[in-house]
């Protein structure tokens, strides 16, 4: 475990009235990474995807917080997090980052909630350290090769290829047009949006998030060994919880994680776009909440 703890430098631009949890920062394997630690009791581990960051998480904190330890970890090369030299950004370092993070945090009776790309990494970080995960919260991810998938195809070979990176790194199309259309219930406001291009204001910055749309079907071996390898998770309580409005993560996934984890509950939110935490905070934070008491319940009736 690395003991030295670098610091940190939360960005002037930073709204803390819209953001207003103490950053944290810690070196991992040579990364400095951010994450925020707001709150006690069981620890929700809240893992983003592409192409936010724990900002994304700012409502769940502010409304969890009371009841549990909530931390939100932005992956290196995303939010507040800076990556080491040769860091490529790929879905399995990434993965490896996470592990190093649980590490060194010394972590203990997690509950994973993992969306997009959270999902298959956090459940990667579960098989490495199945002792330390207690329950699963999965929501509008996936955690098996898409290769084959038609739209994950045309999707990964267009925007992950030198031209769709390209573009994307040129005019930020990930964050100015699928951030805003992937809310449904609400219109984000302009300091909000300024927040997604703060952190990475540059083509060159904006580098992280055009590799993972690539690693959709160009991380295949990853995908295979997550798929292949998840039965030590198969038994763990698990909420699926899912936004309806997301034409990405359609019906098909939701079905095939009921499947994959059965002992599961599942919560819908009706009209709700793909970034749910933000599109729905409080029902997004309700769902976690009831399904808890539910879970404690179950425990104290069990013989």
């Amino acid at each position: 475990m690395n003991t030295v703890q670098p610091v940190g430098q939360r960005p002037a631009w930073v709204d803390d009235e819209l953001f207003p949890f103490e950053s944290h920062f810690v070196e991992v394997d040579g990364n400095v990474v951010h994450y925020i630690d707001e709150g006690s009791g069981p620890t929700l581990l809240l893992l983003h995807g592409n192409p936010v960051w724990s900002f994304v998480y700012r409502d769940v904190i502010a409304i969890l917080k009371d009841r549990f330890r909530c931390i939100a970890v932005d992956f290196p090369g995303f939010g507040l997090s800076t990556a080491a030299p040769g860091y490529q950004y790929l879905a399995r370092d990434h993965a490896e980052l996470l592990v190093s993070f649980v590490d060194h945090l010394d972590l203990s009776h997690v509950t994973l909630v993992g969306h997009n790309w959270g999902g298959p990494l956090g459940l990667y970080a579960g098989l490495r350290r199945p002792r330390l995960f207690d329950r699963l919260v999965l929501t509008n991810t996936w955690a098996w090769p898409l290769n084959g998938d038609l739209s994950s195809e045309v999707f990964s070979r267009g925007m992950g290829g030198p031209i769709g990176r390209a573009l994307n790194k040129q005019f930020n199309l990930l964050v100015n047009f699928f951030i805003p259309s992937a809310h449904k219930r609400r219109k984000l406001t302009a300091a909000e949006m300024a927040h997604y291009r703060q952190v990475m204001p540059t083509p060159q910055s904006r580098h992280p998030c055009a590799v993972l749309p690539g690693e959709l079907v160009g991380a295949r071996e990853f995908f295979t060994d997550l798929a292949e390898g998840l039965s030590p998770l198969h038994s763990l309580p698990t909420l699926i919880l899912w936004a309806d409005a997301d034409p990405i993560f359609t019906d098909k996934y939701r079905t095939r994680l009921e499947a994959t984890f059965p002992d599961h509950a599942t919560t819908v939110l009706h009209g709700v776009g793909h970034f749910l935490q933000s599109d729905a905070p409080t029902e997004f934070s309700d769902a976690i909440a009831t399904w808890w008491t539910q879970q404690g319940t179950q425990d104290t009736a069990a013989p």
